[in-house]
């Protein structure tokens, strides 16, 4: 059904849909690389191609011709420039609520023995990197550190990172109950400093595992015994191991399985 007419372009309501989602998704691609040296690149594309949409209505044939070769190459070359970008898209939508409810991960027991080893080592002041995965697996990451495939257990993990074992430098991966390897090299956070507090190599690592997955990774400090948490891009800091526990039962448990639990507690109350 047309609404109205601009000159040649024929509008319908079809075509208000199609713009209204084609501004959506742009929106979202600049909120998501807002800040980045990607923006700017990202703006001139779209630049080009409004451009390239008005050539096209006025007819300019050389000009056409100068945008249409581009336009062959230059979806390989928005791959290239926004690697880091499409990444952090992808983990957002794995990150996403309807996503997460296909996803079940039994992460109880895991839970426990990551908070009794982050309490035991923070006593001794030894230094911890456990990145828990939540959705995607961390396949790449995991090939560079040593391949364990164990049961997960606080004895482990505490052996693990004695400052004494071949294995303390570097992360723990932790997939479901099994520790998939340990001496896990990580990609750092460009975050380098938290208001006043200069960022360890830890930390970094925590905030930019963070990052660029869809993982939840527990740090604790050498130097100062504290129990911190990063999460999507964001560190808290100075968590009690109860706090932790807690933190960490509600960032890893699915949608589904909150729901589970509301529904068993309602029955429970009018039991």
């Amino acid at each position: 059904m047309e609404l109205f007419n601009v000159g040649f372009l024929h509008v319908t309501w079809i075509d208000l849909l199609d713009i209204v989602l084609v501004s959506v998704i742009f929106y979202k691609l600049y909120m998501v690389m807002r800040g980045t040296i990607a923006a700017q690149i990202f703006v001139g594309l779209v630049l080009i191609l409004v451009f390239s949409i008005i050539s096209q209505a006025i007819n300019f044939k050389a000009m056409n011709w100068i945008l249409r070769t581009l336009t062959d190459i230059w979806v390989i070359a928005f791959i290239i420039l926004f690697q880091p970008e499409l990444r952090r898209l992808l983990v957002l939508v794995g990150r996403n609520r309807v996503v997460q409810m296909f996803l079940r991960l039994d992460t109880e027991e895991s839970v426990d023995e990551i908070a009794g080893a982050a309490a035991e080592l923070a006593k001794k002041h030894h230094g911890m990197l456990v990145v828990v995965v939540r959705a995607t697996g961390l396949r790449t990451l995991v090939e560079t550190g040593q391949s364990l495939q164990a049961k997960i257990s606080k004895p482990l993990l505490v052996s693990i990172f004695n400052p004494r074992s071949p294995l303390h430098d570097g992360a723990v991966v932790v997939r479901d109950r099994v520790i998939e390897a340990a001496r896990v090299t990580l990609p750092l956070s460009h975050t380098a400093t938290i208001g006043d507090v200069v960022l360890g190599m830890r930390h970094r690592a925590a905030l930019g595992i963070s990052e660029q997955a869809d993982a939840v990774a527990v740090v604790v400090s050498e130097e100062s015994g504290t129990i911190s948490l990063a999460d999507n891009g964001v560190l808290i800091r100075g968590l009690s191991v109860q706090d932790l526990r807690n933190e960490l039962k509600s960032r890893l448990s699915s949608p589904q399985d909150k729901s589970v639990k509301s529904i068993w507690s309602v029955l429970k109350a009018h039991g």
